[in-house]
């Protein structure tokens, strides 16, 4: 068997504090980008992939307070991958829609529980659409926005869960095709499994 042998690393400047990372192809060129949230300065970054694995400065997009997670997914269905950040300290969820070359539109704002953490997005309603789901530190919740087509959503509902909700997974569990929540409760040492009767 051989060895593994990695090079010594390459750094890229961020904002500050980095927090949560995606890689994912954002300009279509089929090279991994990434996409990085910087809790310190309140924004998320992206460093195109230029190829031979460098890549370029980052570009920064402004996002709420805080903002702790960032998930990629085409949420209007135009094929390109979009951003979904969470905004710790200002209680909302931040859209950047993609468009194209790279580069993506200021931020959309959707209001959220009370300390989100983290967020994935998953067609839940069985449309084709990606929607929002969220789990609220403080508020002891998750919130579930809906894809309402163009790259919007609607308001939040939201489901209660135990103390201190910090991850979120979506996927069916009972084989009945329809997605799912997974809540990892910090505070109650426990995990919570929602089930979509949509």
């Amino acid at each position: 068997q051989s060895s593994i042998i990695f090079t010594g690393q390459t750094t890229y400047s961020t904002g500050s504090n980095p927090k949560s990372l995606n890689a994912v192809d954002i300009n279509g060129d089929g090279k991994p980008d990434i996409i990085v949230v910087n809790s310190g300065s309140n924004n998320v970054g992206v460093l195109l992939n230029i190829g031979n694995g460098t890549f370029a400065a980052q570009t920064t997009y402004s996002t709420g307070d805080r903002p702790n997670s960032v998930v990629a997914a085409d949420v209007n269905g135009d094929g390109k991958p979009d951003i979904i950040v969470v905004n710790s300290g200002s209680n909302n969820v931040s859209v950047l829609i993609n468009i194209g070359n790279g580069t993506f539109a200021a931020q959309m704002t959707y209001s959220t529980g009370t300390g989100p953490y983290e967020a994935t997005a998953a067609d839940v309603n069985g449309d084709g659409k990606p929607d929002i789901i969220v789990v609220n530190y403080l508020s002891n919740n998750v919130s579930v926005l809906l894809n309402i087509g163009n790259g919007t959503f609607a308001a939040q509902t939201t489901y209660s869960t135990g103390n201190g909700p910090d991850s979120v997974v979506a996927v069916d569990v009972n084989g009945d095709n329809k997605t799912d929540i997974i809540v990892a409760n910090f505070g109650s040492n426990n995990v919570g499994v929602l089930l979509n009767y949509c």
